[in-house]
């Protein structure tokens, strides 16, 4: 199959989407998208799903890898089948945007929308970009059909002005989620729960992740518990165990109760640990690979769009299961090494056989092992030899600093 970076959505829809072993998933049913202010074409935020008992779930764009002309391929990991619900600032292109009315610049003719084109950027993201819109016709006959760029019809934008969260999320969409808690901090309290909570899911749990933890506590608060529970299974596991620390004992148990299981296990675990220990510092979800996979798989994995930089900079390799705890650890690969070598070497041939952290080891252990090894992640081992987790440069700084500093920063 010929993998596409242009697509009309019309032409998705119904599409199978397959798994990566190939199992069918479900179909397409729709393509969900922010309008900006201004011209700026709308980000392609993911597809609505349809699986089994008509069930319609939502797929960040990020987990796609590839459209073909006849399916739909999606990466690896676990799916949340949580029922799709559109939330403010997003947008439905099948069922919202096509027959719309939009009036053409150049012509200054109105039209309606009959199909949307979306195409892959350099950096991996999809946009919106085309419009096919159709002239009114006359004694019966259809209008002219155009194929025009976004910027050059006018209508579908978000307004300049107002006060709607859908607005002020629109123009902050590019703020990295740093800049995003800190424009978040500036607003006033009402105001700032607002936009919290037309936020979607993955987004404010990304935001969640940079405020102070007084903040967090309080903006998960205005939240009504399954939405909170939610936003928890989007964090990073290590994020929500530090949220969930902070919380008062039953609070805490009636959340994870809300989670998905596996999700909630994975928070528990951390839980356990000290929070200024390698175990408490951890996230249980780093690149975790099998003996027999190749470099080309590696890499494949290291590109996916969720995982950070640090987590990205090397892969772990483990017997069965895959999943922390895993298997017994072997060792790991740098992605330097990665590059350097045929994508059909196996990882397993050119590990690392650096020393593990253990979960019990203290920050100033922790500190010491970075610098000596230069490292910007390192797996964290127990005693069975099975690999529970990997703490990355971001989280060992963020214990290091004191503790306002993200508020120290706000204020200049």
């Amino acid at each position: 199959m010929t993998t596409v970076t242009r697509a009309y959505v019309s032409r998705l829809a119904g599409l199978t989407v397959f798994d990566p072993n190939g199992d069918r998933v479900g179909k397409v049913r729709d393509v969900v998208v922010g309008l900006r202010v201004g011209t700026a074409c709308p980000r392609v935020l993911g597809v609505v799903v349809e699986v089994v008992a008509r069930r319609r779930i939502f797929v960040p764009m990020g987990r796609v890898t590839a459209l073909d002309p006849g399916a739909v391929m999606l990466a690896s990991g676990t799916l949340n089948l949580k029922r799709f619900e559109q939330r403010a600032g997003e947008t439905l292109v099948l069922g919202e945007l096509l027959d719309r009315q939009v009036r053409i610049n150049e012509s200054g003719k109105d039209a309606h929308v009959v199909d949307a084109g979306m195409e892959q950027t350099r950096t991996g993201d999809w946009l919106l970009s085309r419009l096919a819109v159709q002239e009114p016709g006359r004694l019966g006959r259809r209008g002219q059909l155009h194929q025009l760029a976004w910027d050059e019809v006018t209508g579908l934008a978000l307004p300049q002005t107002g006060q709607g969260a859908e607005t002020l999320i629109a123009t902050y969409r590019e703020l990295n989620a740093a800049d995003m808690a800190h424009a978040l901090q500036e607003l006033p309290i009402k105001r700032r729960h607002e936009v919290a909570e037309a936020m979607d899911d993955e987004r404010l749990a990304d935001v969640l992740g940079e405020l102070p933890e007084a903040e967090q506590i309080t903006i998960l608060g205005t939240l009504d518990e399954g939405r909170a529970a939610d936003v928890l299974e989007e964090m990073d596991p290590d994020d929500a165990a530090d949220l969930l620390s902070e919380l008062h004992d039953v609070d805490r148990d009636r959340l994870l109760e809300l989670m998905e299981p596996d999700e909630a296990e994975s928070v528990r675990q951390l839980l356990k640990y000290s929070e200024d220990t390698a175990g408490g510092m951890m996230t249980s979800e780093p690149v975790i690979l099998a003996p027999d996979a190749t470099i080309a798989e590696a890499l494949a994995r290291v590109r996916q769009e969720e995982i950070t930089p640090a987590l990205a900079s090397q892969v772990y390799v483990c017997r069965p299961p895959s999943a922390t705890p895993t298997g017994r650890y072997l060792g790991l690969a740098h992605i330097q090494r990665l590059l350097r070598e045929p994508p059909s070497t196996l990882v397993s041939g050119v590990l690392d056989d650096l020393e593990p952290l253990r979960p019990e080891a203290p920050l100033a252990e922790v500190t010491h092992y970075f610098a000596t090894y230069n490292l910007v992640a390192a797996p964290v081992v127990d005693a069975q030899g099975r690999l529970v987790g990997a703490v990355s440069v971001d989280d060992v700084l963020d214990h290091l600093l004191p503790e306002d500093w993200r508020e120290r920063a706000r204020r200049g």
